[in-house]
């Protein structure tokens, strides 16, 4: 009994830990693109570093969206923000980069694509159980409207 309650009392916890968490870095990338955004007001121009750093901004709070709604952390969603990011900092320190560091940089963006075009061959092709039964949920209703 007392090992259930153990259990469910540290549950809660770490639910709760992890939504103080998600709320933290929500409200943090808020603030960071509202500096961002007075930054570009203030210089009285926008750059396509400021964009790419701002597209970022909103992938970081759909992917805390995501997990507030769904408990689940797609990984696709931190691959996609590292090559946007790597995509911002070619386009921001190309000047001082140099040819070396310029193709490794380019090599990484094409490996992450290529790690999310597996996981996502591998999600359409093995999907989860619970997405199967989700997927035959949603038909029935469908079926049932019909």
């Amino acid at each position: 009994m007392l090992h259930t309650r153990t259990v469910s009392y540290s549950r809660r916890a770490l639910h709760l830990f992890e939504g103080a968490g998600l709320i933290v870095i929500a409200l943090a990338t808020i603030f960071a693109g509202y500096q961002e955004t007075m930054l570009m007001v203030h210089n009285g121009r926008v750059t396509l570093a400021d964009l790419l750093l701002m597209f970022l901004y909103l992938e970081i709070l759909t992917m805390v969206g995501l997990y507030f709604e769904s408990g689940k952390l797609p990984v696709r969603f931190p691959l996609y923000i590292a090559m946007v990011a790597m995509a911002r900092y070619v386009t921001v320190d190309i000047k001082e980069m140099d040819n070396i560091r310029l193709m490794g940089v380019a090599a990484s963006i094409v490996l992450i694509a290529l790690a999310v075009l597996v996981i996502r061959y591998g999600h359409v092709r093995y999907p989860y159980l619970e997405d199967l039964e989700d997927l035959a949920e949603a038909s029935k209703k469908t079926n049932l409207r019909d």
